[in-house]
């Protein structure tokens, strides 16, 4: 069965630091593209943050040198370490692995900075 499953999610205050974790199971996972989505209340889902199978990695101008993703093939396991929060950061964080017309999608963790 293939799944995607998201944790590390909660409450941190602005200018905290959270890291966000997504473990793959029933795919090869080191040939997928991983991302990291975001979606916050009332509006749409945007790109966070990915990286290819080779390693590349790639960020939205919102959160460049702040926030870092890494895989671990080891462990099929992909990460987003978030530092420097704000507010705006408020949203359910989503991880989605692709390859080719592969597209598999997590469930989401919640992550709420708040004072």
């Amino acid at each position: 069965q293939v799944q995607l499953v998201e944790s590390g999610g909660g409450l941190v205050q602005p200018g905290g630091s959270l890291r966000i974790s997504c473990t793959a199971s029933g795919i090869l996972f080191s040939i997928y593209d991983m991302d990291w989505y975001r979606q916050a209340p009332g509006k749409q889902r945007e790109l966070v943050a990915g990286v290819t199978s080779g390693g590349r990695t790639f960020y939205a101008d919102s959160v460049k040198g702040r926030f870092t993703i890494s895989r671990d093939n080891a462990n099929n396991t992909v990460y987003l370490q978030m530092n420097s929060l704000k507010p705006e950061g408020t949203a359910d964080y989503y991880c989605n692995a692709n390859w080719g017309l592969y597209d598999v999608w997590g469930q989401g963790t919640q992550v709420t900075v708040s004072s």
